[in-house]
């Protein structure tokens, strides 16, 4: 098992419809992040600096065959075609990337 964590910005004036988008997840989506090994994913919201950082637990064996597999998928598209507007991007992100990777530098279980 492998912890990921990431963050991104969040548009101020689109924050109540990211709140209302993940409050009704598409069942799909849901089952995509379910099939491509992902657990206990979680995303908050840091206001006023509106962040929106996420955790989740990858227990697969290939995380870049996995997430190729999600982006394939036409729901999960359509799905990020209405999220991704709410989102702000890091300039600092790296290629390839539209939520940030974070590295974990401490855990205690």
């Amino acid at each position: 098992m492998e912890r990921k964590g990431m963050v991104i910005g969040v548009n101020a004036e689109k924050i109540a419809e990211y709140k209302r988008l993940h409050a009704e997840v598409w069942p799909d989506v849901l089952k995509m992040i379910t099939e491509c090994n992902i657990r206990n994913y979680v995303i908050y919201l840091r206001e006023p600096e509106n962040l929106l950082f996420a955790h989740f637990e990858y227990h697969g064996a290939d995380f870049e065959a996995d997430m190729k597999k999600m982006a394939a998928d036409p729901v999960t598209r359509k799905w990020w075609d209405v999220c991704m507007p709410c989102q702000r991007p890091f300039d600092t992100r790296k290629d390839g990337e539209w939520w940030a990777e974070m590295e974990e530098v401490f855990f205690h279980d």
